[in-house]
């Protein structure tokens, strides 16, 4: 491995002379991966990084509020980020402090696993753990027909909903659920709560835990007319070991 030989998930290269040592992940699903894969490897993460249990890593402030100096602190080979979880501001600003970073770019359950096998490949050099082995043959396969449509806000007051392309989109795709809702297309577009709790846009909503935290005495009342479900936040937005559980979890919903 040579120096800027490689590149991340936008192209942007990626200044390692050998396979990471130090890595400081700003991005939850990320974290979960690397502490399941390589947890010798992982010396900081976000106060977001709620995954593996106990995790015992140095913190770094938000995904969208890093502290840039203690990321720097840490000595790290390598940042992982994600674009967009993270802000490029942030990404620009390690990168003149001379740290190496690099950035995922993820919309599909597809791009999920081909990113992470490439980052544990090149930039860690670490053979492809078990639960990515898992995961890929748990998603193989075509896209089915979708079966249910589904709202599935990610906010509230005022309501935004998720839309394309997105990963949670795809995913739910891949388990017969087809996301509606929102004023016009992108990704996670506004709406009115009369114009989402309609069965004729929708035959349920899934309320996550994240990142608004949707429970039973908040969100499931503002809808009259379409049954909801409580789903977990991780196993609809998280692309690492996470995917291993969403596939059951998720279709029992």
């Amino acid at each position: 491995m040579t120096a800027v030989s490689l590149r991340d998930d936008l192209g942007a290269p990626v200044p390692l002379e050998a396979p990471a040592r130090r890595v400081v992940s700003l991005v939850p699903s990320l974290t979960e991966a690397l502490a399941a894969t390589c947890p010798d490897r992982l010396v900081g993460a976000t106060d977001w990084c709620t995954r593996p249990a106990g995790l015992h890593v140095a913190r770094v402030r938000g995904t969208k509020n890093p502290d840039l100096a203690a990321v720097a602190g840490l000595e790290p080979d390598l940042v992982v980020a994600n674009k967009e979880e993270n802000r490029e501001l942030d990404v620009r600003r390690l990168r003149e402090r001379g740290v190496a970073v690099w950035v995922t770019d993820i919309e599909s359950v597809p791009q999920a696993l081909a990113s992470m096998r490439r980052l544990f490949a090149e930039g860690l050099d670490v053979p492809g753990p078990p639960w990515l082995r898992e995961a890929s043959e748990a998603w193989a396969g075509p896209v089915p027909a979708p079966t249910t449509r589904a709202v599935v806000p990610v906010w509230r007051d005022p309501w935004m909903v998720v839309g394309r392309p997105t990963f949670t989109a795809d995913l739910l795709a891949r388990l017969g659920y087809e996301v509606v809702g929102g004023r016009g297309s992108g990704r996670y577009p506004g709406a009115t709560l009369e114009a989402l709790d309609d069965p004729g846009l929708a035959d349920v909503v899934l309320l996550p835990d994240e990142p608004y935290e949707f429970t039973t005495t908040d969100g499931p009342e503002a809808f009259v007319r379409v049954p909801t479900r409580l789903v977990s936040g991780r196993l609809l937005t998280w692309y690492g070991p996470a995917l291993t559980e969403s596939r059951i979890s998720l279709d029992r919903a």
